[in-house]
């Protein structure tokens, strides 16, 4: 782990995205204190391209990212198909949205390689075993507003970098690439359901998943709806996994999709309206792929639990727009 550094791997995908900006559709700007923003789609259109690249950037350069076609019943979907092979670090010690970061009236929840230079969740970071010590840092923001020098500033600061040294990757929910950037979490979820169900990250060995990328959606609210019901109702997740002798696959794969929670089977948006729009309010155990596999590693046995729900999934995408 040690000679893994999740910033030195995405600043390539970083650096190619600025150099393709204009065909991918983004603005690139340096703020007065060195901050270099890329805008994924505040100001601009953005483009699937871009959002599968920030779902690269996100893994920390650890997964592949490739766009294609996903077939539900009679629906036939622009989906996403991602894998890795460190799915521990590229998934928890990098792509998930773990950083809560709040600077005046600015507010979002960052995630991608920087958090391992950071490592505001300390806990996470200390059960992982990993911290990185790259000298530049990378950072995702799912948010509507171009952050200021305050921000990068702090942001650079909690990192240890100096904020010329920050790039940071602005993408809105209601997006063309934070659809598919949050569609290409698609592992990462079902790699975060298994760590808080008490099993060890450091035991899943690869991960590859499917999800139906969301049409935009005509705010981020709905949008949150839409990107999260694709995952909740048209995510399929295959995590190999190396279990010791106590583990019990058979049982713990039940409690992994989303339809183990007693909050399944409204849409996201439905549900989260019902809740009083209280993020506290809802099972954190919900957020989970529609259907899981576990393939033990050792004996080659799968595991497999939850299904795929077509009728949820329509009616969110038909109701977000």
């Amino acid at each position: 782990m040690d000679s893994i550094s999740v910033n030195r791997q995405a600043m390539g995908i970083v650096e190619d995205i600025i150099d393709r900006s204009e065909r991918l559709g983004c603005v690139v700007r340096e703020l007065a204190n060195g901050t270099t923003i890329i805008d994924a789609g505040v100001e601009c259109e953005g483009s699937m391209e871009l959002g599968r690249l920030v779902g690269e950037v996100c893994l920390g350069g650890l997964g592949v990212v490739r766009l294609t076609e996903m077939h539900v019943e009679d629906l036939t979907l622009p989906a996403v198909v991602v894998s890795t092979r460190n799915p521990a670090i590229a998934t928890l010690g990098s792509q998930y949205a773990g950083w809560s970061l709040k600077v005046d009236d600015f507010s979002a929840m960052a995630s991608g390689p920087a958090r391992a230079l950071a490592r505001v969740e300390s806990r996470l970071f200390e059960e992982l075993d990993y911290e990185d010590t790259y000298e530049r840092g990378v950072i995702v923001l799912e948010t509507s507003m171009i952050p200021s020098e305050a921000v990068t500033g702090t942001i650079a600061e909690k990192c240890g970098i100096s904020a010329s040294d920050l790039y940071c990757v602005v993408v809105p929910t209601a997006s063309i690439a934070g659809s598919v950037q949050i569609a290409s979490r698609i592992v990462e979820v079902a790699v975060h359901k298994l760590h808080v169900l008490g099993f060890s990250p450091s035991k899943i060995r690869s991960g590859q998943g499917v999800a139906p990328v969301a049409p935009v959606a005509k705010n981020d609210m709905r949008a949150m709806g839409v990107t999260n019901d694709c995952i909740l109702y048209g995510g399929r997740v295959v995590l190999s996994v190396l279990p010791d002798e106590t583990d019990n696959l058979a049982e713990l794969v039940k409690k992994c999709p989303a339809s183990a929670s007693e909050q399944y089977g409204l849409p996201f948006y439905d549900l989260f309206k019902l809740k009083g729009f209280d993020f506290y309010k809802v099972d954190p155990l919900l957020f989970s792929p529609a259907e899981i596999t576990l393939v033990n590693i050792t004996s080659q046995a799968g595991h497999k639990a939850g299904a795929l729900n077509v009728e949820v999934l329509k009616h969110s995408l038909e109701s977000c727009s």
